[in-house]
């Protein structure tokens, strides 16, 4: 039998579903009967207990469930039978004047739309390269010396300097009274290397073992500790200890003690720049791939399902309770929410999934079996152990699911780039990486 779908507004759509009245109290009768079987109450032996008892009690909360069933069946037969891409759940209501031996009832629900992607000839995209060049090398090793640093005791009348490792006493005030937060003993931090504010190491600088010196220090506005955020406060320091570090040459021990498997400066070298470019590799497939995806939803013309909106909007609010929760905010899980806040970011996210859906669809993008592999062989080989990385890629269905995600993404990443206006852009390491850290 033909189904008759109503357009109501875009992606709106309106079905009515009948159902026969003696299938559904058929269903009940069946499923009282056999809830009579097992069915406990008091004053009767289980599986005793008269029916019309068991209808009387259970009576109406089967017919419910009954209806919801075969509503759901009717609904699943007519949208597969019209060919509908459904988005969401269906709003069903009970119609009133039905003909006799009948039930019917209007289900509203929104469907998926149909995706114009113009000429991707015509989108025009930015695409980065980056080099590893021998600075980022140099600097990377200066990273790893300065984590295996020794630290040695100055004289007594050395003056703390950059680089240098203080131990103070330090107790601060704000109109004369001291604050939480404010006061620690025995307290060690690296001169020049923004550890604390910047004039708390500029007072420090200079000073010898033994001195004290009080000294105004000004709070940022948007200083964490919100008691103290913009206010000033009097500090009183003392140096107790000065400890300069020694840095390890950058030689085969150093090598050695990195576990490098060519224990030489050489093999060193070579296995930071392994190192680095991976790391080059995935920051700038990311950006890339983020141009692409913009470039690609701003040449998209698509209506957005209400349902799929609103299914995101929860999503981001149960992602944004959990960070709350894990910052310890007491009822994070109660807070308040309002959908404004993610609406834009739920709508951009929906588009895009729906866009690169049809672009995946259109052109047999799907992520194969050799792409997860590779991709996922790529992502274990910065680990010790690669193929214990992999055996836990492949042990959990999600895990691998998210992972295909990835691949998808790159794919049409990649076709999109093969067929667009490519600009080709250099931009240096600490280019790279400094923008990567913002996002971050």
């Amino acid at each position: 039998m033909a189904v008759t779908v109503e357009t109501l507004e875009k992606l709106e759509r309106k079905i009515t579903l009948s159902l026969p009245l003696a299938a559904v109290q058929g269903e009940v009768e069946s499923r009282l009967k056999r809830l009579a079987r097992t069915v406990k109450m008091d004053g009767f032996r289980p599986g005793k207990v008269p029916m019309n008892v068991v209808a009387q009690r259970y009576g109406y909360s089967v017919q419910y469930e009954v209806l919801n069933d075969k509503v759901g069946e009717a609904f699943s037969l007519a949208a597969n039978e019209a060919k509908l891409r459904v988005a969401g759940q269906p709003r069903i209501t009970e119609k009133e004047g039905a003909p006799e031996g009948e039930m019917t009832f209007d289900a509203v629900f929104e469907v998926f739309p149909e995706v114009k992607i113009g000429d991707l000839s015509e989108v025009e995209v930015e695409k980065l390269g980056t080099e590893v060049t021998d600075s980022a090398i140099d600097r990377t090793l200066d990273i790893l010396r300065k984590q295996r640093r020794s630290f040695a005791q100055r004289a007594l009348d050395a003056a703390a300097q950059d680089g240098d490792r203080v131990t103070v006493d330090f107790e601060g005030k704000i109109d004369g009274e001291p604050f939480g937060g404010g006061k620690a003993e025995d307290f060690q931090f690296l001169v020049g290397e923004g550890q604390m504010l910047k004039e708390f190491e500029d007072a420090v600088r200079g000073m010898k073992a033994g001195e004290s010196k009080t000294f105004p220090l000004a709070f940022p506005a948007d200083y964490h500790g919100k008691d103290v955020a913009g206010k000033t406060a009097d500090f009183l320091v003392t140096v107790k200890k000065i400890e300069a570090s020694h840095l390890p040459e950058v030689n085969d021990a150093l090598a050695k003690s990195l576990g490098i498997a060519d224990a030489t400066v050489a093999g060193l070298r070579a296995d930071i720049k392994k190192n680095l470019e991976r790391e080059v590799k995935f920051r700038l497939l990311g950006r890339n791939k983020a141009a692409v995806m913009e470039a690609l939803v701003a040449q998209a013309e698509l209506d957005l399902p209400k349902a799929s909106v609103q299914a995101e909007i929860e999503r981001l609010k149960a992602g944004a309770r959990a960070e709350l929760k894990q910052r310890g905010i007491k009822d994070a899980d109660k807070a308040e929410l309002p959908d404004d806040i993610f609406l834009a970011q739920a709508e951009r996210r929906v588009r895009l999934g729906l866009v690169v859906a049809e672009v995946v669809r259109a052109n047999s993008l799907q992520a194969q079996p050799d792409q997860l592999k590779a991709h996922i062989d790529e992502l274990a080989a910065s680990y010790e152990k690669p193929e214990d990385v992999v055996r836990w890629y492949f042990s959990d269905r999600q895990r691998l699911a998210e992972v295909e995600a990835v691949v998808i993404e790159n794919n049409v990443a990649d076709f999109v780039l093969g067929k667009a206006k490519v600009t080709n852009k250099d931009v240096t390491f600490d280019e790279l990486m400094g923008a990567a850290a913002a996002q971050a």
